[in-house]
């Protein structure tokens, strides 16, 4: 199995987790109901804070022989010397966790 393909799987349980929230944020809004909701500009600042640390820090731990990976299952695309798949978990985590708590 290949790294995008165990981030697909990853990331579909994402997807679903964000929908809800979503769809639980718009409802309580329509009722009139203040609470927790998903902020895309928030979202974006984060993400772009979160995607750049990364792209760092994974580059030091790749470039120090802390992590490797398979070079038969990597697409072959990178950032750096840090393979392109190793960003999804980045970006999950920022969707993941505002859309559990607004959950």
């Amino acid at each position: 199995m290949t790294y995008w393909a165990i981030n697909a799987v990853f990331l579909t349980v994402v997807v679903i987790v964000v929908v809800a929230a979503i769809a639980v944020s718009g409802s309580r809004s329509r009722r009139g109901i203040r609470g927790s909701t998903l902020r895309p500009a928030v979202l974006a600042i984060t993400m772009a804070v979160l995607l750049a640390m990364t792209a760092v820090f994974d580059n030091i731990m790749i470039g120090i022989g802390l992590v490797g990976y398979d070079e038969t299952l990597i697409s072959g695309a990178f950032v750096g010397i840090a393979p392109l798949e190793d960003f999804a978990y980045a970006l999950a985590a920022v969707v993941l966790l505002p859309s559990l708590w607004t959950l």
